[in-house]
Order: C-alpha cells, then sequence, then structure tokens
C-alpha cells in the first residue's frame, strides 16, 4: 500500500514554492520558510512530499530536489522517531531505488538521507540496507555501484564502531573482502571510494581488516602510481595510519615506502602532498624512526623545505600584500575563544622555576594561525621541528647549506621560509646551531625591519625561539637591540606583526625575568602606547605581555612612575567591560599578574577590582543553581568568570598579604567560597574546586582570622579532594591543607584523620606528577610539624618519596617547614626511618643554606644516628654514599 502514495498536486505546488523561496539570499525570506516548514511538519505525510521531490520529481532542476533531500534528512535527525511506519518505510524504499540516479548530487544526496537514518539506530531495525548497497556493487551500470558505494563510505564513516559489533552479525567479516575487489576497479571514482571505506578501519585494528592486511596493503602498492589525486591521497592516508597500527607490516617495505613518500610530498595536487606530509610526523613519533629514515635525510630535507614556502593561495587568503592594516578593526569571527589557565601551586626549584606538567605551548609552529586549517607549509614546518628532536645535530649537515641559501636569498618569499626553517630546527638543533648564533640573531634581528610584513612576523616567532641563547649572553650584545627591535614591532603598523612581535616578547620575559629591569621605563612605554593602537584581537594579546611582564620583574614593578604608567589603561578598560563580556578573562589574568607583583603599590586600585571578583562569583553561583533547579528556563553560566574571578582574588590575597584583611572583613567571600568548594566532583569543571582551594591557601596566609571559624567545615572538603586522578585540584587541596596546619598549630589534631592516609597513598603513587608530590611531601611534614604525636608513626610508609621528592626544590619557608616536621617525627618515631636513612642523610645535603636550629636538628640527628649504631658501622654504611654526599655532610655536619 505505501508504495501507491500519490502526493496532492496543490501540496505539491506548495511545498516547491517553498523549496524556491528558501533559495533566496534575502534573510527575512529565509526566516518565513523556516516558520512554514515547522508548521508542515506537524503532517505526518509532509515527508512522503519530500522524498517524493528528491526521487520522482524528474522534471524539476537539481539544487530544488538535493535541497528537499536536506530538508528531509533534517526531519530525519530531528523528529524519526515519531515518523508514523507507512512514512518512514517509503522512504527507506524510494533511497534504495534510487541510489543510482543519474545525477550525482541527486545520489549524493540519497546516500546522506540513508547514512543519517542508518546512524539513528536504524541499522539493526533495517537490515536489508546493507546486503542490497552490498549487491548492487555489482551492477554493471556505473551510476548504481557509484552511488551505493557513495552511501557505503558514508555509513562506514558514521557507523563504524556498530558495524564492527555483535549487534549486527558482523557485515565487516563480508564488505571487507567485497571492498577490496575495487581496488583494481577501472573508474577512479570507485577506486577512491573502496580505499576510504576501508581507511575507517584501520585505527580501531578492526578483526575483519587485520585478516586480510596482507592482501589490503599490495592493493595499496598496486595503486601507488594512480592517475587520480583522490585515489594518491587515499593511499597516503592508509599508509599513514598504518604506520601507527601495523607497523609490523611495513617494515619489510619500509625502503620503498619511503621513497614513495617522498615523491608524494612533492606531489602536484597540494591535498595528496599535505596527506604524505603527514607520514613523517607520524614516523617521527615510532621508535625505529632514527634506524629506517637516516639514510634519507639528505633527500627528506630538501623536500620538507621546499613545503615551507608560502602558497600564492596562502598569501591571498592573508592578504600578504596588504602591508598597512591597523587601522582596520578586527572581524569579530577570527578572534579565537581563549581558555584560562587555572591556577596551580607549585614549588621553585634549583636553577629556575618550571611546572613540569604544564608545558607551556606558546611558542608551537602556529604563526599563521588566521588561515586556521591546517596545510603543507604547517605540516612541514611541524615534521622538521618533530624530526630535529629526533635526529638532532645529524639533521644540521644537511639542513645548513640550505639555510645559507635561503636567508640571503633576494625574493622575499623564499628568504621568509628560510626564517620559518631556522625556527622549526631551533629546539631539536639548538647545540649545533650555538657556533652560528653570535652571526645570525644580528642578521635576523635586521629582518625583523623588512619592508614585507609577512617576513618581520616569522622573524618575531624564529627569534622568540632562540631567547633562551640570547639571555644567556651579555645582555649589551643581543638582548639590548632584539628587545629594542622587537619593541618597535610591537607598535607595527601591520597586525599580524604586532601580534607576532606581542606573542614573541612574552617569550622574552618568560626567559629574561629580571634582566629586563633596567629597560622597564622603556618597556611600559611601548606597552602602554600600544593600548591606543591595538584593535580587538590583539589587544588580548597584550594583556598576556603585561602579565608575563609583571611576573616576570616581579616586585621591581612596584615604583610609583610605573605604576602611573601602567595602571591608568588597564583600569580604564575595566570600568569599560560589562560582567558578561570575555574580554574580562584576559584582564582579570593580567590584573592577578600586576596585583601579585605590585603588592602594596596595588593598595589604590584594589576595592573596586576586589568588589567586582566577589560579584563575579555571586552571580555565577546564582545562575548555576537557577540552571540547576529549573533547567528548561535557565541556562547554564559559563563557569569561567568565576573561576578567573577566583584566581584574581588569589593574586590580591598573594600581592596585598596582610592589607587584604578589611576587604574579606566586608565581603561575604567565605561563604561564597564554601559553596564554590562544593561543586560536586561529578560537575564538568573541576576548575572551579581547584581555584577555589588556592584561594583558600592564599587566605589562610593572608588574613587567618576570617577563616579560622570556617575550617570545620573546609577540612572534610579537603579530605574529599584529594584524589590524585585530578591532578591539579588535589595538587591545590594538599597546598592549602598545608597552610592551614601552619597556621593551626597544634589545633589541626581532630583534623588529620581526614587527610592523612590519601596524603601517604598519593606520595606512594607511581607516576605521579612532581609537583603533586613535591606539595604532598611539604604537606606532610607541616602536619607532622604541628601534630607530631599523629604522624610520626605511619613515619616509615613515607620517609623514602618524601625525601626525594623534597631534594630537588630550593631554599624558601615551605621546605623549611616541611623539614622541621621530618625532623620533629624523626625525634619521636627514630625507628621509623633506620632502613631509608641514607634517603635522609641526602634530603639533608640538599640544603644551601638551613637556619641555624634547622641545621642544629640535623645535627643532632645525624651524630645520634653515628653514636647509635658505632664508629665502625657508621663508616660501613656511609661508604655506601656518592663521594659528593659523603664531602658535603662531613664539611656540613661533621660525620
Amino acid at each position: 500500500m505505501e508504495c501507491q502514495w500519490k502526493p496532492d498536486e496543490q501540496g505539491l505546488q506548495q511545498i516547491l514554492q517553498l523549496l524556491k523561496e528558501s533559495q533566496s539570499p534575502d534573510t527575512s525570506t529565509q526566516r518565513s520558510v523556516q516558520q512554514k516548514l515547522e508548521q508542515l511538519n506537524q503532517y505526518p505525510d509532509f515527508n512522503n512530499y519530500l522524498i517524493f521531490v528528491l526521487t520522482k520529481l524528474k522534471t524539476e532542476d537539481e539544487p530544488t530536489r538535493s535541497l528537499s533531500g536536506l530538508i528531509l534528512k533534517n526531519n530525519v535527525r530531528a523528529h524519526y522517531q515519531n515518523f508514523p511506519n507507512g512514512v518512514s518505510d517509503f522512504i527507506k524504499n524510494e533511497c534504495l531505488q534510487n541510489i543510482g540516479d543519474s545525477s550525482p548530487l541527486i545520489r549524493a544526496t540519497v546516500g546522506i538521507l540513508i547514512t543519517t537514518i542508518a546512524s539513528k539506530g536504524e541499522l539493526q531495525n533495517w537490515p536489508e540496507l546493507l546486503p542490497k548497497l552490498c549487491l548492487l556493487l555489482d551492477s554493471e551500470d556505473y551510476n548504481t555501484c557509484e552511488g551505493a558505494f557513495g552511501a557505503l563510505q558514508k555509513i562506514c564513516e558514521d557507523s563504524a564502531e556498530i558495524l564492527d559489533s555483535d549487534m549486527l552479525d558482523r557485515p565487516l567479516n563480508v564488505m571487507i573482502p567485497k571492498f577490496l575487489q575495487f581496488f583494481k576497479h577501472s573508474s577512479p571514482k570507485i577506486r577512491s571510494h573502496a580505499i576510504a571505506c576501508v581507511n575507517q578501519f584501520i585505527i580501531s585494528r578492526t578483526q575483519a581488516l587485520m585478516l586480510h592486511i596482507d592482501p589490503f596493503i599490495e592493493n595499496l602498492f598496486a595503486l601507488a602510481g594512480d592517475e587520480e589525486p583522490e585515489v594518491r591521497k587515499n593511499v597516503c592516508r592508509a599508509l599513514v595510519m598504518l604506520l601507527e597500527v601495523r607497523l609490523d607490516r611495513l617494515l619489510p617495505h619500509m625502503h620503498n615506502i619511503i621513497e614513495y613518500m617522498l615523491q608524494r610530498t612533492q606531489d602536484q595536487d597540494e591535498n595528496v602532498a599535505l596527506e604524505a606530509c603527514e607520514f613523517w610526523l607520524t614516523l617521527a613519533e615510532q621508535p625505529v624512526c632514527k634506524e629506517v629514515l637516516c639514510g634519507h635525510l639528505p633527500k627528506l630535507t630538501p623536500v620538507l623545505v621546499n613545503g615551507m614556502k608560502y602558497s600564492e593561495i596562502d598569501i591571498i587568503l592573508l592578504k600578504g600584500d596588504i602591508e598597512e592594516d591597523e587601522a582596520i578593526p578586527d572581524n569579530e569571527q577570527d578572534i579565537r575563544p581563549r581558555f584560562h589557565r587555572s591556577r596551580t601551586v607549585a614549588q621553585q626549584h634549583e636553577g629556575g622555576d618550571s611546572i613540569e606538567e604544564e608545558e607551556d605551548d606558546d611558542d608551537d609552529l602556529d604563526d599563521d594561525e588566521t588561515i586556521s586549517d591546517w596545510n603543507l607549509r604547517k605540516c612541514s614546518a611541524a615534521a622538521l621541528d618533530v624530526l630535529a628532536n629526533v635526529f638532532r645535530d645529524d639533521l644540521l649537515l644537511h639542513i645548513l647549506p640550505l639555510l645559507k641559501e635561503l636567508l640571503f636569498h633576494p625574493e622575499w618569499l623564499v628568504k621568509e621560509s628560510g626564517i620559518l626553517v631556522l625556527g622549526a630546527i631551533a629546539e631539536g638543533c639548538m647545540q649545533g646551531m650555538i657556533p652560528y648564533l653570535p652571526e645570525l640573531i644580528p642578521h635576523l634581528v635586521l629582518c625583523l625591519s623588512d619592508k614585507k610584513a609577512l617576513v618581520r612576523s616569522i622573524t618575531c616567532w624564529t627569534l622568540s625561539r632562540y631567547t633562551h641563547w640570547v639571555v644567556s649572553q651579555p645582555p649589551d650584545t643581543y638582548l639590548k637591540p632584539l628587545m629594542t627591535e622587537l619593541l618597535k614591532r610591537i607598535l607595527d603598523s601591520n597586525k599580524r606583526v604586532q601580534e607576532a612581535a606581542c606573542s614573541a616578547f612574552a617569550t622574552l620575559e618568560e626567559e629574561a625575568c629580571t634582566e629586563l629591569v633596567p629597560y622597564l621605563a622603556y618597556i611600559l612605554d611601548t606597552l602602554v602606547f600600544a593600548f591606543g593602537k591595538y584593535q580587538h584581537k590583539n589587544l588580548l594579546i597584550l594583556y598576556d605581555a603585561i602579565g608575563t611582564l609583571a611576573d616576570s620583574v616581579g616586585h621591581h614593578l612596584n615604583k610609583p612612575e610605573y605604576i602611573q604608567m601602567l595602571m591608568p589603561p588597564l583600569i580604564q578598560k575595566w570600568n569599560q567591560l560589562k560582567d558578561e563580556d570575555k574580554d574580562l578573562f584576559p584582564l582579570l589574568e593580567c590584573l592577578s599578574s600586576v596585583a601579585t607583583a605590585l603588592q602594596s603599590g596595588f593598595l589604590p586600585y584594589c576595592e573596586p577590582v576586589y568588589q567586582r571578583c566577589v560579584n563575579l562569583v555571586q552571580k555565577t553561583l546564582a545562575q548555576t543553581v537557577l540552571h540547576q533547579n529549573q533547567p528548561e528556563f535557565y541556562e547554564a553560566p559559563d563557569k569561567d568568570f568565576m573561576i578567573v574571578a577566583l584566581d584574581l582574588l588569589s593574586g590580591l590575597a598573594e600581592g596585598l598579604g596582610g592589607n587584604i584583611e578589611q576587604l574579606v572583613a566586608r565581603s561575604n567571600i567565605l561563604t561564597l567560597m564554601y559553596q564554590c568548594m562544593q561543586f560536586s566532583p561529578q560537575d564538568k569543571m573541576p576548575e572551579v574546586r581547584q581555584s577555589s582551594f588556592a584561594l583558600l591557601g592564599d587566605l589562610t596566609k593572608a588574613s587567618f582570622q576570617h577563616v579560622k571559624p570556617c575550617i570545620a567545615n573546609f577540612m572534610p572538603i579537603l579530605g574529599t579532594n584529594l584524589n590524585p586522578e585530578l591532578i591539579s585540584v588535589c595538587n591545590n587541596a594538599t597546598w592549602a591543607i598545608g597552610e592551614i596546619s601552619i597556621q593551626m598549630g597544634s589545633d589541626m589534631q581532630p583534623y588529620v584523620p581526614m587527610v592523612l592516609q590519601q596524603l601517604v597513598e598519593i606520595i606512594n603513587r607511581p607516576n605521579t606528577p612532581k609537583t603533586l608530590l613535591e606539595n604532598t611531601a611539604i604537606t606532610i611534614g607541616r602536619l607532622g610539624y604541628v601534630c607530631p604525636q599523629e604522624v610520626a608513626p605511619m613515619l616509615q610508609q613515607f620517609i623514602r618519596p618524601w625525601c626525594t621528592s623534597l631534594r630537588n626544590i630550593r631554599d624558601n619557608e615551605e621546605k623549611d617547614s616541611a623539614f622541621r616536621g621530618i625532623c620533629t617525627m624523626i625525634t619521636v618515631n627514630p625507628g621509623g626511618v633506620v632502613q631509608d636513612f641514607i634517603f635522609f642523610c641526602d634530603a639533608v645535603a640538599s640544603w644551601v643554606n638551613p637556619k641555624d636550629d634547622l641545621r642544629e636538628m640535623f645535627y643532632k640527628i645525624l651524630h645520634g644516628f653515628k653514636n647509635q649504631v658505632g664508629d665502625d658501622n657508621w663508616r660501613r654504611f656511609s661508604d655506601q654514599f656518592p663521594l659528593p654526599l659523603k664531602e658535603r655532610l662531613a664539611a656540613l655536619y661533621g660525620v
């Protein structure tokens, strides 16, 4: 009965009229079409009309018929479960009948419709679909075969998991061998579909494919020289994935595969070249890379270097011919969302400070991120970067001769690519580059004033990759000229150059730290001038450069003349921005760094800033509660506002110290913080808790009298958050417990059982990040310092990892209190340290300048141990020490 369905002529005309109107560019027409479509969805057979126009109404033009099918696809996506049986059967039937339509556009539309129905869980309820499509592959009619393959390719892309599960009786056992037969088909389009279908099952190591892996690889090799670019692209894509999952099967052919990929990376078709170039990126991650690739470096290096030139299309997209655009406002679509990095509390190490897990990725190869799509230039540069890290200076042999030619080339395009090469190898080949840098850095500084904006911007990036070396040389030689030129580029008349210069300057600030203090007035002058000059997007990067400057020079920024320059423009922006404006994020982050650096210098500005942060937290919490109670009426708030506000409050507490006390007294921040700390562990935003624990620790240090009454409420929450799965939350909770212990003293006693067991488990856990280990050790030490009787009995369970994690951090207050704690516990339970005493000796020796009374504690414990075991045993024991440790303990403690 379904197949007899006939449209009503008047209804059909009405729908055709709508389809015509919806192709109009006018937005108000578009809107009324949307409304009419919604109304028509009330009629059960509306969808029959849509499929009828797509498959039966051959008199209509193809765009209209295709549009009808796409509207039907949207209806399937939204309402399929409500389609009456008759309607869904009619649609399925029509699809299978017309998959071989003579028009490629209609075939593709029917294929999209089929995969949409299939992915609505209908592969189970449409058992004839896959057998029928596979049968149609054998059709003599090209259109039918191509249409069926197109549909199968889409199903393989959308439903790969279900196809390889028991739900469907494993159709792939039939489908994959079937697809492999078509690798040799006479039509390029069909060959391409066939490879694309099989490619969907490589990464998941689907059993049905693994059984046929050898014929698959043989077939790929047979297609290596195919004249159709789409086929070559799919062959390259397959080989790149096989490199990850079945390297064992490729190894015997590796020499030929590499030769082949070298050719393809130079393919005339850029899409093929890009797919092939991915091969080098993937190979670099494999342990065999060095062994299989070293003989090919002389050929590969020039190919990658050559791929790093801008293509003509890149230059058009980049508007590379427009040199001055600083007055043109930004297109709001181009401004990427920024992610706030929540506050993590970390220890400082000998030789500079770094947080291990939070590797900064600011200097990745995204110098031209506005064409955000991945292209051959970026892929070649990324490949060179990773290969430089694999081969180190061996790569330089092949790069240096090329570089000489490129860097001094008269054509700007070639010279630009040379500068990019120099930046790409910076990390991997740094050692080998050092002899050339005294000549290269001044050359690059000259390139900063090149007449082409694209040369100036790439030079900023490349120089930022060498700042570590620049800063290690006498400042007048390279640092001063580099800084002077970079500051000029921050005020460039080209927006891309401004952006590159600002980012490069932020990297320079991180490396140079206090080396920049003599030039502060000059630096601030430039940054403040840029405030009035920048368009929207670069303003956000400027905030970051100012924040990084504050982090790098610290309290040196706290001079009245600097504050006078810097604060007015920041506060002016602060007053302009509404509470809902996402630009507050980078501004709040920036102010947080500035407040921490200025310390008391920030006092005149702190009240309005503090108030607004508290309001942001309060607003967000209120909105969250509304959303939880009535999700249909209130949308979930953007929790980032609250997280950034909590972090700025931490910055204020750290910078102002005791001066924040009146502000805390006059606000409900502790109640709000208590609510933030209770964001359930199921909540998708652990950063809310992460930031509230950081603030708790900072407020504990700055004005404990206000925190103390709430400790009984806070401690159980801190205990439940000592879960190392969420590293940063756990880290900040641990640190806060340590700060609270110091303030509470012996009153901490009732709370020790809530946290001690978890802390001991964390410090013994394998693969725990260094920052978390250090903070855990400090907190255990501090708990033991204030409650030795409670903690000392566990000494043996943690003394060894405790000593190894604290030997590398700098002498500071936190290390001091932790070691006092460990000494006190050893006095209470000397037996707990006996087996691991060598580790304790090593940790003691890590102190450069302990305070006198702490040195006295070390002396007593070391001599007590020596006297206990007697001279002979001590000699035998201390003979196991490495020589530097032996000498150090003898010199400092006379043992």
